[in-house]
């Protein structure tokens, strides 16, 4: 069967993709203004269009024709994204209209011009209470305006309930076209068995997924400091939560397409640390604070707190507090991260540190991503299980070692639409 068409906004490394993916859309299009994040989704999504651009200077009519020019159909299915929400204005006037929300405008107007059947919108709690709540009320509004449902109550979903070993509580919006079966929240898949109350337990809600489950097996791996080597995965453990990011498409990832890589895992790496540091992070209790960095140390059977970007290179390049492994006296590394994520071991980051943990923690947890993209298959009455999956062109690797220089030239951007990073040279905590 022929599988559904989804495009994703304000794409990223890829996390919202991924889920859908894995959900059964094909990815026609993905959106993302910062060039080397475009590369790293390039790589990972090379069957469809990635688009280098600032969303306010792409027109609908070209977006479609990036999707027509990859084979896909022009009726879009649904189109993702979490575009910044950033301003809000004074008592009286459209909080819409404040040009800090000029990106949310933008995803407005791209889904009011090319209509279609579902959307899905994701951003931070936050929105929905206090002062903020204001904007929320009138965003949904507007979808109201240009003909879609939005499913109420909104929801606040939190990762950990649908798999991820990681607190990560997400906005949510789901957007039915008046033509179409509404779509609706998903259900949750997990829980803390020991606090939850009776009714939860009698819907046969699986553990929540903890960060042991996760990264376990990496432990024996010492973090790569001096470039990345690769580990080979025939020295990894894949069953139990692990068996989602093998190498080969499973689990979750079942419905993903192929990925031509090499039997080796790449992205275990993780900062130099000051010998200070090293016997703070040792002594650190894991589930407590490390007070000085004021760095969590995560432990083996709970979950990790959320993880977090940092600022972009005009912000100064502040790098997110990381956080500590449970057993070992360093911050998690990239790959660690990823898991904690959901992000199988196939799915590729950019190799310097700090763009790698930037796309992990700018990226929605494809766990729960997965489970929206589901929700809104079952109401278009698809069965996900006649779905093809096919092999990818092996990719060029080099691509995820490029400067901003060198992806700006590759897409044929100038190199300073974004502001170069602004490097620190302070020792690493």
């Amino acid at each position: 069967m022929k599988r559904p068409v989804a495009i994703d906004l304000f794409s990223g490394g890829g996390g919202m993709s991924l889920g859908l993916e894995a959900a059964g859309f094909d990815i026609a299009a993905a959106v993302e203004f910062d060039a080397i994040h475009t590369l790293v989704h390039h790589f990972n999504f090379p069957y469809g269009a990635n688009i280098c651009k600032d969303i306010s200077r792409l027109a609908s009519p070209d977006l479609l024709k990036a999707v027509e020019e990859k084979g896909f159909s022009r009726e879009i299915d649904l189109i993702a994204g979490g575009p910044p929400c950033q301003g809000f204005s004074h008592i009286g006037k459209r909080q819409l209209d404040d040009p800090r929300n000029a990106l949310v405008f933008e995803y407005v107007r791209i889904i009011k011009e090319i209509r279609p059947k579902y959307f899905i919108f994701e951003n931070v709690p936050g929105i929905a209470s206090g002062k903020h709540k204001k904007f929320l009320d009138e965003l949904i509004v507007e979808f109201e305006s240009i003909g879609y449902s939005v499913e109420k109550p909104v929801s606040i979903l939190d990762a950990s309930l649908y798999g991820a070993p990681q607190k990560r509580k997400r906005l949510i919006l789901v957007g039915s076209r008046l033509d179409v079966e509404k779509a609706t929240y998903p259900v949750q898949t997990h829980a803390d068995i020991d606090t939850a109350e009776p009714a939860l337990l009698d819907l046969g809600l699986l553990s929540l997924s903890t960060c042991g489950d996760a990264i376990s097996d990496l432990v024996k791996h010492r973090a790569f400091t001096e470039g990345d080597s690769g580990i080979d995965s025939s020295q990894l453990d894949y069953s139990g939560l692990r068996n989602n990011f093998s190498l080969k498409s499973s689990g979750e990832y079942s419905l993903c397409h192929t990925r031509q890589v090499s039997n080796k895992v790449y992205g275990h790496i993780g900062s130099k640390h000051t010998e200070q540091s090293i016997e703070k992070f040792r002594a650190t209790n894991p589930g407590s604070v490390e007070k000085t960095s004021r760095f969590f140390k995560i432990a083996m059977n709970g979950q990790c707190n959320t993880l977090r970007a940092g600022t972009a290179s005009d912000k100064g390049a502040y790098t997110a507090p990381r956080p500590i492994h449970y057993s070992e006296p360093r911050c998690i590394t990239v790959r660690e991260a990823a898991r904690l994520h959901t992000f199988p071991d196939w799915f590729r980051f950019h190799n310097t540190i700090w763009h790698g943990f930037r796309e992990i923690g700018n990226a929605v947890i494809p766990f729960l991503s997965k489970s929206l993209g589901s929700q809104v298959i079952k109401a278009m009455n698809l069965d996900p299980r006649e779905f093809e999956t096919y092999v990818l062109t092996r990719q060029d690797e080099d691509l995820l070692n490029y400067n901003m220089g060198q992806a700006s030239k590759y897409w044929e951007i100038p190199d300073d639409v974004i502001p170069k990073r602004k490097r620190l040279d302070k020792a690493v905590a």
